[in-house]
């Protein structure tokens, strides 16, 4: 049996994300879906860098009175371009301007990873540079009006069109960013 250590608990994926559904998945675990909903708030002073293990502990803290048998998985993900976070996009010129900003540029994906027991709390993160060929107004509109990325930060996927014509260049883990550093994520539960 994979991870023997974790026998006799539950495991549970806490987002919404289909792209974490799927990775997690990837890694024949059992595992269970469920959500508690946290709002996504972080101080101003904070290093960005830190922002994303700081937001997936946040999500973890619904859980602090229900872990009896239970290991809980959260996580977020940024993109940090020019010394700024892009969020999820709130509309559509938001998610054009994003993908335009990140046109023949390199950025950084961050996410954090918070795996969370009732005895125990560990977290990570796990970066990742990607770098964007220059793209044309009619391919960025394109890219946004047919897959809609709103539910994306950068307001893009790399598993999706935009991706495959963009992506020039990755230093990293690519899962890390479709949204979660899969490698990583197995090698913490094997040692919780």
């Amino acid at each position: 049996m994979l991870l023997a250590n974790l026998k006799g608990k539950k495991i549970i994926l806490a987002s919404k994300s289909p792209r974490r559904h799927s990775l997690v998945s990837g890694l024949d675990i059992d595992f269970e879906i469920e959500i508690r909903e946290v709002e996504e708030i972080y101080p101003s002073e904070i290093p960005l860098h830190d922002v994303p293990e700081f937001l997936a502990k946040l999500k973890a803290s619904p859980w602090s009175d229900n872990l009896e048998n239970k290991v809980v998985i959260t996580a977020d993900t940024v993109v940090i371009h020019q010394g700024k976070i892009l969020g999820k996009p709130k509309d559509r010129d938001e998610a054009i301007g994003m993908v335009e900003a990140l046109s023949g540029e390199t950025h950084e994906v961050v996410t954090g990873v918070a795996i969370t027991s009732r005895d125990k709390q560990v977290s990570f993160s796990d970066l990742t540079k990607v770098t964007f060929a220059e793209l044309i107004a009619d391919e960025i509109s394109h890219y946004i009006d047919t897959y809609e990325p709103y539910d994306k930060a950068g307001s893009y996927g790399a598993q999706e069109f935009i991706g495959y014509i963009a992506i020039t260049q990755l230093v990293g883990s690519y899962f890390n960013v479709m949204g979660l550093p899969v490698h990583r994520l197995f090698e913490e539960l094997k040692k919780f």
